[in-house]
């Protein structure tokens, strides 16, 4: 089936597809695994990870999609004809929303810290009832009041809710006036805001220490660990092997040059990690937290609330800190939700409307199920973690890679190999002088590096 509708611009589509990217990958896991694995040697061979990888995988997964314009499932089972190939597009659509189910979650977690820091609420009654400097009492009593807005009930799932009904409301539009239109307008307001983030981190008192940390890479902490983890930071950060840039390079007009929207893509969104991590370790550095524990969650939800909170002005700072997030998560979840959609409308040839419903209305028991598992359910456990994290292990560390290498080797051992060179050559319109080298990474070093994504955590 021919896709009527395409991104209204060049700039809309770089756009959207850095928006499915950029999400709290950059934000929520980028620094914590920068920090847990040596800091600028982790940072460098995630660089090498997104140029001679990454890029390779996005290129295989832009061809699928626009040169068959359809849904994942639609793409394989175009190209495989009978053979099992064809179910291959079934796991994609599952992780999507298995990943869209709990990611919500998050995201509603950061127009909830938005929401209470334009109130005030953040930090009130803390400034209120504690003296400057920070003390050993006010972090404690800052901290408890910070894991109140995740682990209770009630005010995590309204704003769950909320987010939802936001992602109805622009995936309804369609393609050019919704996600285009929208992704226009919050991609650049995100750069601003790091940018800004950039120069009052770096304005701070020993900045230059954290500075150093993110930025001169000591070589003997690189490790094979260290190699595995950048790779698989690199796969989660620039969304590959979950059926999104399969489907949103079927919106992209015939004739975009996918191997230049691929490198914009993927530097713009490394551009966003580094710029995140020029905020951070300079901040944490600065107010005596570079010790805490940098975990995903508690850096972006304690930690640097902590920071914000021994500020100047600290209301006003964190509000611009968490919308930032808040829109990271957004274009995250929009192209997510994408994924499950299109599949609806291109296998059961659903209206736009039926199809956005039918995702995404199933997903206030869902995501409410995934937020009450770190509060009142927290208690049901699945192999020893609950709801939340099960299904954050189930989708990011075995359906994401085991996705990654199907395609992989989908591309490189049974597609023929002219569907790849005629896509990254426009039908011989453009000379790809990266054709050689997209294919021989397809089809022999993707494959054994995911597995070893894959087999990470039996390793530690």
């Amino acid at each position: 089936m021919e896709t009527k509708e395409t991104f209204g611009s060049k700039l809309a589509l770089v756009a959207a597809t850095v928006g499915s990217a950029v999400g709290l990958g950059n934000v929520w896991r980028f620094p914590a695994e920068t920090q847990a694995n040596g800091g600028a040697a982790f940072l460098l061979v995630y660089i090498l990870c997104v140029f001679l990888l990454g890029i390779p995988v996005m290129l295989g997964e832009f061809s699928l999609g626009r040169g068959i314009r359809e849904d994942a499932v639609g793409v394989y089972r175009r190209l495989s004809g009978n053979t099992p190939w064809r179910f291959a597009g079934v796991l994609p659509i599952l992780a999507s929303y298995i990943i869209l189910s709990f990611y919500i979650v998050v995201a509603g977690w950061t127009l909830e810290y938005f929401f209470f820091s334009v109130t005030g609420d953040l930090y009130s009654p803390i400034n209120a009832v504690t003296a400057m400097p920070w003390s050993t009492a006010c972090e404690t009593q800052f901290k408890g009041k910070m894991i109140e807005y995740i682990l209770t009930d009630i005010k995590p799932i309204v704003f769950t809710f909320i987010v939802i009904l936001m992602n109805l409301f622009i995936l309804i539009k369609g393609v050019k006036k919704g996600i285009g239109k929208i992704s226009n307008i919050l991609l650049p307001v995100l750069f601003v805001l790091l940018l800004l983030f950039c120069c009052v981190s770096l304005s701070l008192p020993r900045a230059m220490e954290g500075l150093q940390f993110f930025l001169a890479p000591d070589f003997s902490k690189i490790t094979p660990m260290v190699i595995v983890n950048a790779l698989g930071q690199a796969f989660f950060s620039l969304s590959l092997g979950m059926g999104v840039l399969i489907t949103y390079s079927s919106y992209f007009p015939k004739d975009t040059k996918l191997t230049s929207t691929a490198v914009t893509v993927s530097t713009l969104d490394l551009l966003v990690a580094m710029l995140m991590g020029v905020i951070i370790f300079p901040a944490v550095t600065s107010f005596g937290l570079m010790d805490s524990d940098l975990e995903g969650t508690t850096l972006v939800f304690i930690t640097l609330p902590e920071v914000f909170a021994q500020m100047e002005f600290s209301e006003f700072w964190s509000a611009l800190f968490f919308l930032l997030l808040f829109i990271a998560a957004l274009t995250s979840t929009i192209s997510i939700a994408e994924v499950t959609i299109k599949f609806f409308e291109d296998r059961f040839k659903m209206n736009r409307k039926k199809a956005c419903m039918l995702v995404l209305l199933p997903l206030f028991l869902f995501s409410a199920i995934s937020s009450l598992s770190l509060g009142s359910l927290s208690g049901i456990k699945v192999f020893g973690m609950t709801i939340f994290d099960a299904l954050d292990f189930c989708a990011s560390n075995i359906m994401l890679p085991v996705g990654a290498i199907i395609m992989s080797l989908f591309i490189g051992w049974h597609l023929d190999k002219n569907v790849l060179k005629e896509e990254l050559t426009n039908h011989g319109e453009i000379k790809s002088y990266i054709y050689p080298y997209v294919a021989f990474i397809l089809k022999w070093i993707a494959p054994i590096l995911i597995v070893l994504v894959l087999i990470s955590p039996l390793l530690k």
